[in-house]
Order: C-alpha cells, then structure tokens, then sequence
C-alpha cells in the first residue's frame, strides 16, 4: 500500500503497487499525455516503473530539462533504429546526447551521403508515427554479450565488457530495433515530434585515432515543431 508524496507535498494512496504512468493518469488525463518519465526518490525512471513503496514521486515533461534530455536520447534511438532498418550491415555504437541534440556513430562499410541523410530521418518520421513501445529488459552481463555478438553488434559486446561487473544492464527494444542503454526513454515513439538531422562526420572509435573510423550523424530534437523551427532559424 504505497504513499506517493508529490513535488507539492500532496500525497496520494494506492493499495497496490502502482506505476509511474498509472500515478499521471490518476492526476490527469494531460499529465498522462505529457509525461515522458518519473524521478522516484531522486532517481529517473521509465513511466514503466513500478512503485511498490513510500516514495517521492515528480513527473517529468519536456517542460523539465530533464526531459528534454530523455526526448533527445531517444530520438538517437530512432536514429539508430532508422538506419538498421535502411541499411542493415551498419553496426551500431554510442548515442549521446550533447548540447541541443544529439549524435550516434556507426560503423558502416562506406560514407553515409546527403541523399542517405533524407532517406534516414524521412524512416524516423514513419517510425515515430507508428507510435512503438518502448519496452526495458534486464540482462546478465553474459546473456547480454552473447545476445549483441549473435545479432553482429560487436561495438555493444565490446562496450558491455568495459561495463563494470556489478551494474545492472538495461536493453531497450521498440519494434524490432534493441540497444544498450541505462535509459531511462520516453514510453512509444509516438512522443518524438520535432527532429532534423543535422550534419555528417567521421569520428574514431572510442576517440581513439588507432582505432577504425566510424560514421558520425548529428540530429537535433525538441518538444514541439515551433521550437524546431526556431532552433534551426537561429543556426
């Protein structure tokens, strides 16, 4: 029988476990909508998690900073997600978010072009209006290694072996796309609204220049069309 206690102090009581996007809904319908992610006794969580005691609980938007941040990295996500589907033999790496957006490396037989660039995010937007779960798994650190390896992402097992021993590993799947990340991700992709591709690079693996080159692509990402609009009008 949790006590939630919210950012004003109200608290609300449920005589079962409950998660974070059953606690919007219970608040409102629009802060069901909007929520992107709960903050449970200082700590970021899916709106998945479940809460099965006392906590403090805070809602995050894309009105909070944190927000905006969760938004951007799973707009990578889509990214990444984008070019498997176009261009299967890619492998991918890391995904960031940086200041304003984001970037994700891959590695790829050949540069990307221009012309792969429109056809990327033009995938993005499909994937996004199709509105996909976003659903978190738990991994040993074998199980994870061998399910990477299997797939032919060995940046993700290499990644996972640096990885200390004792952390938890998260996956994140939407659709039939799966990455490594500590997450936590905005709840279906229907939620990634406002996103441009932005610029290629080449970029070392792991910033090391004795190491392969990999593909870099740039994107940025906001809550809404208008402040997309009047980011890129600032550049």
């Amino acid at each position: 029988m949790p006590t939630v206690t919210l950012p004003d102090n109200s608290q609300r009581h449920y005589e079962h476990a409950v998660t974070v996007a059953e606690i919007a809904a219970d608040i409102g319908a629009g802060l069901a909508r909007a929520a992107l992610a709960g903050k449970v006794d200082g700590r970021l969580v899916d709106t998945s998690h479940v809460i099965e005691e006392d906590a403090r609980l805070a809602i995050i938007t894309d009105r909070n900073e944190e927000g905006l941040e969760i938004l951007r990295h799973s707009t990578a996500h889509l990214l990444a997600q984008a070019v498997k589907s176009l261009f299967p033999a890619a492998q991918v790496t890391i995904g960031p978010v940086i200041t304003d957006g984001f970037y994700y490396d891959f590695a790829f037989e050949r540069p990307f072009t221009p012309e792969d660039l429109q056809a990327i995010e033009k995938k993005m937007a499909a994937l996004a209006a199709a509105d996909l779960t976003v659903n978190r798994s738990e991994m040993s650190r074998e199980q994870a290694i061998d399910f990477f390896l299997e797939m032919g992402e060995r940046y993700k097992a290499e990644i996972i072996e640096a990885i200390p021993a004792h952390e938890i590993l998260s996956l994140y799947r939407q659709g039939d796309f799966v990455d490594l990340c500590r997450g936590p991700h905005v709840p279906s992709t229907g939620r990634l609204k406002a996103f441009k591709l932005t610029k290629l690079a080449g970029a070392y693996w792991r910033g090391d220049s004795r190491n392969e080159m990999l593909q870099r692509i740039y994107g940025t990402a906001w809550p809404n069309k208008k402040a997309l609009k009047e980011y890129l009008h600032r550049l």
